[in-house]
């Protein structure tokens, strides 16, 4: 079984050798999370007529820790670091993402100044000692730690990460004064240089360290209720999976969850469809989440941000640790309409699950996304979450009437066209982020929409932005959870050591994997999975005098005399693709080495295999649905997902139905169904008198 957390959704999936996988979506529990879980877990078991002891794995994603930064949920925190560098939290880099914007707003730190203590000691960039650790310095600290009441603790000091003593004895002396306190190290939890981030990454782990820690136990000890006794397994943001002890104790690894498992699955669908160059656009009710897949394989990033003042580079808090690639924005079902100045605004604040959007009938207020769609006929209010939820078209019509259609004196049908074509701009504009700003030319990549409300806007913004086909895959609603299916455990160990990339580095770069692979040894032994790891090696490294790295992929093998060499040519060939020319003649500098462990899958990852249908395509329904090309509504056929067969096309305008999802077929376009289940859309395939039909 496989289970996701959303913003306003947990989804579930439960996958078999022999029957087709179950699906359910359940409204999230914001105030505890667990108890959304809980309550799925044991529907699915009573409909499958199975016991918790029957499942031979159980696999996690989940936004709780996500949350707790975003909404500063986390414990009180403290920082201890290096005299003089009080202030690195506050000053970061000092760059800034809007230049000209007097009134720029920055992230706020999540440990404020005065839970920042100083100890006397300094190394420098080689880890060599050049002032001792005082020991009444680190005395202070502690008692000062204690004196505040603080629930956990970060330990960050000046290049720990290249000699870790200093705050492993820090770490020491807070165990033996505080031992209920958990304790993060910098130099454990991310062993890079650059301070700003390094000391950024272990606070947020400590910051999440208590809530993550609560979560885990619970939901552990839930699950055992229900008679489920093998090992759990939690999605990290780098896209493979971990055991709960080393999601507890480093939380920091599960900050992007969710949306990497997402990425996942994106990856299995363009492969099974033949395309290898994918953008991932994953639309809940909360956010919409947006990542890529490069050749075939998820692209990943060192280095990430969460919780951005805008969405622009250097607006968020800095994670630095490796994790799928993704850019998130308030762009959901839930995101709150308003009229400002006379412009209709979407996001990024929302109604979430509690109390959701007007037409859940939960006490909601204010218009949203799915407020607009439901009003435009997109959305079937009975038939909602596989009926599970009846939706109130009415109120509605009127929270929209209330909120935008008045303000601007347009009629409610306009009014929530305009909301929903506001949202499909700020979903445009975060894809070309994704895709033209990160060098991406979006004609040659397919999208690949999921989510609740993915393939329901997908379409419209693959043709604003020149993609080809949007695919939207098999379980759409529920394709995070789908994405869980597709992992494996796995552990990365990386560290910093900055060396030129030249004929005779192979000792030193032999010493490091070396080193880094029996860091990942030690993680392995708590994994809790069985078989013999893939090992794989990547680095990142940059022409001397650059001051960023890219990613590339190592040899495999012996380290050997030919190794720099090697190296170097695979740094070329990802530097070409990354900005079209590479330089031979220039000198290469190696940064970040990183090795990864791969593990087999557990026994319940599988092949979802989807079912075709018995018999001929039923004739569809017909329901009245926003069409702009017409200039108003339209009676539209609408398809049930489930019964059509293969090969099936529909002609747009059109909406085919999912029991978790919906998608709007837009005039102009075809929809066909592929030979595993996935609905493909030809943007480039325009339709005039049916001609050039599939």
């Amino acid at each position: 079984m496989a289970f996701d957390i959303g913003g306003t959704f947990t989804d579930f999936v439960l996958a078999a050798k022999d029957a087709p996988p179950r699906f359910l979506k359940l409204p999230s529990t914001p105030d505890d999370p667990a108890r959304a879980v809980i309550n799925g877990f044991a529907t699915l078991l009573d409909a499958a007529g199975i016991q918790g002891a029957d499942l031979d794995a159980v696999l996690h994603a989940t936004t709780v820790a996500t949350n707790a930064i975003i909404e500063r949920k986390g414990r009180p925190t403290a920082l201890i670091t290096t005299e003089g560098f009080r202030d690195v939290l506050i000053i970061g880099r000092q760059k800034r993402y809007e230049t000209y914007d007097l009134y720029m707003d920055k992230p706020a730190p999540l440990a404020p100044r005065r839970a920042i203590f100083e100890v006397q000691e300094r190394l420098d960039h080689h880890g060599h000692v050049i002032e001792p650790l005082d020991d009444a310095s680190v005395d202070a600290a502690v008692r000062a730690v204690e004196a505040g009441g603080y629930e956990s603790v970060a330990v960050a000091l000046l290049h720990a990460y290249a000699n870790p003593a200093h705050e492993q004895a820090v770490g020491r002396a807070l165990a033996k004064r505080l031992p209920d306190i958990p304790v993060t190290l910098a130099a454990s939890i991310s062993p890079k240089f650059r301070e700003y981030e390094r000391t950024s990454t272990a606070v947020a782990n400590a910051y999440v360290r208590p809530i993550v820690d609560k979560y885990v136990q619970r939901l552990e000890g839930a699950l055992k209720g229900h008679g489920f006794q093998k090992s759990m397994f939690i999605m990290q943001s780098a896209g493979g999976l971990v055991s709960p002890e080393i999601a507890r104790e480093q939380p920091v690894r599960i900050v992007e969850s969710g949306p990497a498992a997402g990425v996942l699955l994106a990856a299995m669908v363009g492969a099974e469809e033949g395309a290898d160059h994918v953008i991932t656009f994953d639309m809940g009710g909360t956010t919409a989440k947006l990542g890529a897949v490069d050749n075939g394989e998820p692209a990943v990033t060192p280095t990430f941000e969460v919780d951005p003042v805008r969405y622009r580079p250097g607006s968020g808090l800095p994670i630095n640790v490796p994790a799928v690639e993704l850019l998130e924005i308030g762009a959901g079902g839930g995101s709150i309409a308003r009229v400002d100045l006379g412009v209709i605004h979407v996001g990024p604040e929302s109604a979430g699950a509690d109390p959701g959007p007007i037409c859940y009938g939960r006490g909601g207020i204010e218009a949203t996304v799915t407020d607009a769609n439901l009003a435009l006929g997109y959305i079937n209010p009975d038939f909602f979450n596989a009926g599970a939820m009846q939706l109130d078209r009415d109120a509605a019509l009127d929270g929209i009437r209330r909120a935008v259609a008045e303000p601007l004196g347009l009629s409610v049908e306009e009014a929530a066209w305009g909301i929903h074509t506001v949202a499909n701009g700020n979903m445009e504009r975060a894809m070309r982020i994704v895709s033209v700003e990160r060098g991406r030319d979006p004609r040659r990549y397919a999208i690949v929409a999921f989510g609740g409300a993915g393939p329901l806007h997908a379409a419209r913004i693959a043709k604003s932005i020149g993609a080809p086909r949007v695919l939207a895959p098999f379980g759409a609603g529920v394709g995070s959870a789908i994405g869980l299916l597709q992992a494996a455990p796995k552990i990365e160990s990386s560290i910093t050591r900055v060396m030129a990339l030249e004929n005779g580095a192979e000792t030193e770069i032999a010493a490091i994997y070396e080193e880094l692979r029996k860091r990942a040894d030690t993680d392995l032994a708590r994994l809790g999975a069985g078989g013999s790891p893939i090992w794989t090696r990547y680095g990142y490294l940059r022409y001397r005098g650059q001051g960023y790295e890219i990613r590339a992929t190592l040899p495999d093998g012996p380290i050997d005399a030919t190794f720099p060499a090697a190296a170097a040519a695979a740094f070329h060939a990802a530097y070409e693709q990354a900005y079209g020319y590479h330089d031979e003649a220039a000198a290469i500098e190696a940064v970040d080495w990183h090795l990864v462990a791969t593990l087999p899958q557990p026994a319940g990852a599988l092949d979802l295999g989807w079912r075709a249908p018995e018999g001929a395509m039923p004739k569809p329904r017909m329901r009245p649905t926003w069409q702009p090309e017409a200039g108003g509504f339209v009676d539209t056929p609408i398809h049930d997902r489930q019964q059509l067969p293969a090969g099936a096309a529909v002609k747009g305008p059109a909406i085919i139905e999912d029991p978790e999802s919906t998608l709007v077929v837009p005039g102009g376009m075809w929809a066909t169904v592929t030979e595993r289940g996935h609905i493909l859309i030809d943007i480039g395939q325009m339709v005039a008198d049916g001609s050039n039909a599939p």
